[in-house]
């Protein structure tokens, strides 16, 4: 993709997102857009593919705040046709005497070439030519090594394996060269031609007045070259679907993002890889929670068990059960720690279990009779007032 293709890319729109956007709602906007338009989700569709490669890219660039703020200059110069320095009088692409005009040196209207090119004003180091340089990883002539782009993915496992860790395979759409056309995007037999309306430039000039105005072309939509049988297997784009193995470390959270080196796009001219942004997804369990690298469980216990204490068996996620003390007294909502038999922490060890005690009420109909006498009796023998305190404290406020 040329320099050109980039900036004229409205990737906040992309988004739909507002130009002053924070990262936050940048990263939430691109989540929503990538959970909605992946492949996975979209089979056959190539217009949610086309749309999730175009989602990826533009986060890929506002995600960074420095390749944001490149992006912003550069396509602020480009969509007015302006010069560096500030906004001369009459607009940008005219002053008198000034860049632009008959007496400049001879020029005439403003060239955008000139300005991707490096040439004229802004092609000495840290002018235009450099902003585009950085921006895109571009040589200043745009024929060296250019780095490919980064790649979002996703892939949903189950909640035992995001403790043991596993080899996951990820789909990555667009991050291998189509084999069929060899990356060219048009059928077999045929070439792409060059746009007859900008010459393969990708932009046109058009007069208005006193300004000379450039804006991409609208055959080509700025890539130059038009391609009129695309290539059957990857609709014109040169990129296909790739799948990726990748390893999944142990202890990984729901919505972590893990980030694999040179497994993204392939670059360019020789140019390295991008990388490879894997969103991990984690299934929920239906008896383990998680926080953090705790793991918690609910284990429920009789009303005697809680009364008067009990060694109960609770399930561990990864073996045979384990035995915690229940000390007599314990009421709803307590917690017990088992220490070590938690999520794998990055650095070695585990966290802990956490056992919430929850004491259960038997319903009237599961009591016999026996039952019923029981506990009568022992209300008798053990009578009691949880709430006089409570009423103590209200009395105490009036």
């Amino acid at each position: 993709m040329s320099v050109r293709d980039m900036v004229e890319k409205d990737y906040y729109a992309a988004l739909g997102v507002p130009k002053d956007a924070s990262a936050t709602d940048i990263k939430k906007a691109y989540r929503r857009l990538a959970l909605e338009l992946h492949p996975d989700k979209n089979p056959g569709d190539p217009r949610a593919e086309a749309r999730f490669k175009e989602v990826s890219e533009a986060y890929d660039v506002l995600s960074d705040q420095s390749r944001r703020r490149e992006y912003d200059e550069a396509r602020a110069l480009f969509t007015a046709g302006g010069v560096p320095g500030g906004h001369p009088p009459g607009g940008y692409g005219y002053q008198p005497g000034g860049f632009g005009s008959p007496g400049y040196g001879g020029a005439g209207a403003y060239n955008l070439d000139d300005l991707l090119g490096g040439a004229g004003a802004g092609g000495g180091p840290g002018g235009i030519g450099g902003l585009f340089d950085n921006l895109f990883q571009r040589s200043p002539t745009g024929r060296g090594p250019r780095r490919g782009t980064d790649i979002a993915a996703e892939v949903t496992i189950p909640f035992e394996k995001a403790l043991s860790g596993l080899e996951a395979t990820v789909r990555l759409p667009g991050a291998a060269t189509c084999v069929t056309c060899m990356g060219r995007g048009a059928r077999v037999g045929t070439t792409p031609r060059t746009c007859t309306t900008c010459r393969g430039l990708g932009v046109v000039s058009r007069s208005q007045g006193g300004f000379a105005l450039s804006e991409p072309c609208r055959d080509c939509l700025g890539k130059g070259s038009v391609i009129d049988s695309p290539c059957p297997d990857c609709l014109g784009t040169g990129r296909r679907e790739r799948e990726q193995r990748i390893r999944i470390p142990p202890g990984v959270a729901d919505s972590q993002r893990l980030r694999v080196r040179g497994r993204g796009s392939p670059g360019e001219r020789g140019g390295q890889a991008g990388d490879l942004e894997v969103t991990v997804h984690v299934l929920t369990h239906p008896v383990f929670g998680r926080e953090g690298h705790n793991l918690t469980i609910t284990l429920p216990v009789t009303f005697t068990e809680a009364a008067l204490g009990a060694s109960v068996k609770v399930p561990t996620i990864d073996g045979a059960p384990l035995t915690v003390k229940v000390p007599s007294g314990t009421s709803s909502g307590r917690r017990l720690r088992v220490r070590g038999r938690g999520v794998p922490r990055g650095g070695g060890g585990h966290g802990d279990l956490i056992v919430t005690i929850e004491v259960t009420v038997p319903r009237p109909a599961d009591l016999s009779p026996k039952a019923r006498t029981a506990l009568q009796d022992f209300a008798n023998a053990h009578p009691e007032d949880p709430r006089m305190s409570l009423m103590a404290q209200m009395e105490g406020r009036s």
